[in-house]
């Protein structure tokens, strides 16, 4: 297994779950605030800063300034310099990054599929489910009446997707932008993550059909450089 799974998903729709029990299967480290938690710590920023600015857009304007100054890298001093909010982004996209470099692994939210776009193992899920449905669950959840209920759903799936489309080039729960969009509810938890192994385990076949590939052309180009007679691959008999 040398996949990192990125989750975006619904507020109500099971995404923490999912993730949770992907990372149980393939016994991989998952990671929700904890992203937080080793964004301060690499920066030195409080731990309370990256908990009150969590998925909440800024001034995409604004934004796009950090992030040239970010793309061209970006010196002590000038992020010293910064507003606190692209600090405590900036940070957080760091860790995610280095996350990613240290080995496969579950990461929901947090722009993680747009930190991880220069990965070539990735696998990139949108989770969603029924408004009414997922009212219900939060409803539960916090022992709430189900109007208020959807209006905190609809809140939260607003300050999502705004975060998301603010920090990305893509657009929150664009089919386009990931590589499987699942309803929840309409194949049930159990469902959903057996959905995501399927297509992570064919996904891995896939890329080592390609690093195969790869070495044989290699191997093939370094002959015929040397003029020797590339060996064929497959079994001696």
């Amino acid at each position: 297994m040398k996949t990192i799974i990125t989750i975006g998903r619904q507020f109500g729709s099971g995404g923490r779950v999912i993730g949770k029990a992907l990372a149980e299967h393939y016994q991989i480290p998952y990671y929700d605030k904890d992203i937080l938690t080793m964004a301060a710590k690499e920066s030195g920023l409080c731990e309370e800063l990256f908990e009150s600015h969590d998925e909440k857009p800024t001034n995409s304007f604004l934004y796009s300034l950090v992030m040239d100054t970010y793309s061209l890298g970006y010196s002590t001093s000038a992020f010293t310099d910064m507003p606190i909010n692209y600090k405590v982004f900036l940070a957080q996209f760091d860790a995610i990054k280095k996350i990613a470099a240290e080995g496969p692994c579950v990461i929901v939210g947090r722009c993680a599929d747009y930190a991880l776009t220069d990965f070539d193992n990735v696998v990139n899920v949108f989770i969603h489910a029924d408004l009414d449905k997922r009212a219900e669950i939060i409803a539960h959840r916090y022992d709430l009446e189900v109007d208020k209920a959807k209006d905190k759903v609809l809140k939260m799936d607003k300050k999502r997707a705004s975060y998301y489309n603010y920090y990305s080039n893509k657009k929150w729960g664009d089919a386009k932008g990931y590589d499987i969009c699942i309803n929840s509810v309409c194949v049930g938890i159990e469902g959903a993550t057996n959905l995501i192994i399927d297509l992570v385990n064919a996904f891995e076949a896939e890329r080592g059909k390609n690093v195969v590939a790869e070495i044989i052309q290699r191997k093939t180009e370094f002959a015929e450089k040397s003029g020797q007679e590339p060996k064929k691959e497959g079994n001696k008999e």
